[in-house]
């Protein structure tokens, strides 16, 4: 159980609450319930108590810990709602064989890619795994990160998947940050299963689906729709059977060929589509005609070398638009909020406003937890971040700086030097 605690901050220059239900379309996105200050955020046994003007606060008991947040800026916790957090290995050589000029594809095609972080995953123990995850969590805790998702698929086998998650499940319990597990084993199809994925598909719905489902090792299921990799008719079987065990679904989808992914998504009714740089004109009108989030990964695209998801679009067409990291040792070994910031806002043209509800309500949605984390509201988990600056504008201003004075996650705070 995380440790909670009730907290009263006052003094707040301006208050970010992102109260209300999942932002879709450039108007919903830019409102961020606002509260300018004097403000106040009580957290009362981990739970957000009251969140509003200072002149309206409710009386408080004497022995509840103060915060004087000196006129900054406090907003909901971020949460990440895409990372390979649980992996084995790096692979530095890569990224700079993609400098060099490299596809992803074809680093895939002669062993590098998921296949050589398969490898190092496989021979990491329990202990190993848990330790490199544990290194990136303190560092999101430090960027304002309190709530992210953590994928396995770096193991693409019985064992090793199952230990990727377990070690997710002993994570959530020995540090601060809540954690949101996702079962991917549709990764990419293995060496064992190579020109199979019929076969493996079969092998994850058979055995694995229901051993993650006894152990409760995950809320939800994800799978990479690529071509060469699980084409429509494998993600059609294997979602429409995870839904069915009472498992929520997610894609990588439309990421390197369009082929039709954020369309399939919308259908399916999964909780996001990911990635979607291909993304079609018809996949981004199915996705603002379902309950889908749109969820962009700009770090990837800027690892990648690539075009950027088309955020504006997007946002403007009526999409309920989300950022997350992807965090992982191939693609995208960076989990830097800062620089995501920076990269949606000058590059994709979000405002800050959009990028920030795309980092929190939006966000909590991505992973089935928007009536729980996400935004400042009362009865939701008091998790919040206070900014060393008055106003959220800093976010974008201050580009690729880490701004956050504390993080707090129920009630309980986090100061960094």
């Amino acid at each position: 159980m995380k440790e909670t605690q009730s907290l009263y901050i006052h003094n707040i220059g301006q208050l970010v609450t992102c109260a209300g239900r999942t932002r879709r379309g450039a108007e919903a996105m830019r409102d961020i319930g606002l509260i300018d200050g004097p403000a106040v955020l009580y957290i009362r046994e981990g739970k957000v108590a009251y969140a509003g003007p200072e002149v309206d606060a409710p009386q408080i008991p004497d022995d509840v810990r103060r915060i004087d947040a000196e006129g900054n800026c406090v907003l909901p916790g971020f949460v990440d709602s895409h990372t390979h957090l649980v992996f084995g290995g790096f692979r530095e050589d890569e990224f700079q064989w993609r400098l060099a000029g490299e596809s992803y594809m074809s680093i895939m095609q002669r062993g590098g890619g998921i296949a050589a972080t398969t490898t190092a995953t496989r021979a990491a123990s329990e202990e190993e795994l848990a330790d490199g995850a544990m290194r990136h969590l303190r560092a999101m805790l430090r960027m304002g990160v309190t709530t992210t998702e953590a994928k396995s698929g770096y193991g693409l086998d019985r064992d090793t998947e199952l230990r990727q998650l377990r070690v997710t499940r002993k994570l959530d319990e020995m540090q601060p940050i809540r954690l949101y597990s996702t079962y991917m084993g549709a990764h990419d199809i293995p060496l064992e299963y190579k020109g199979e994925p019929e076969k493996y598909i079969e092998f994850i719905i058979s055995e694995m689906l229901p051993l993650v489902k006894q152990e409760d090792l995950a809320s939800c299921v994800d799978i990479f729709t690529e071509k060469n990799v699980f084409e429509q008719e494998h993600t059609r079987r294997l979602l429409t059977v995870a839904k069915e065990m009472g498992f929520a679904t997610k894609m990588h989808a439309d990421e390197i060929y369009p082929l039709g992914g954020a369309e399939l998504a919308a259908e399916l009714g999964c909780l996001s589509a990911d990635h979607l740089l291909e993304i079609s004109d018809d996949g981004i009108r199915a996705l603002a005609e379902s309950s889908t989030v749109a969820t962009c990964l700009p770090l990837t695209a800027f690892s990648l070398m690539d075009e950027y998801a088309p955020a504006r679009k997007m946002i403007d067409a009526g999409c309920a638009v989300a950022l997350a990291s992807d965090l992982n040792p191939g693609s995208c070994f960076s989990a830097s909020i800062p620089l995501l910031i920076a990269l949606a806002t000058i590059y994709m043209h979000m405002t800050v406003e959009e990028a920030i509800s795309a980092l929190t309500i939006n966000a909590a949605t991505a992973i089935d937890m928007d009536d729980r984390v996400g935004s400042l509201e009362e009865g939701k988990y008091g998790d919040a971040i206070i900014l060393k600056y008055p106003s959220y504008k800093f976010l974008s201003y201050h580009f690729g700086m880490n701004i956050v004075d504390t993080t707090i996650i129920g009630g309980v705070p986090y100061t960094f030097d």
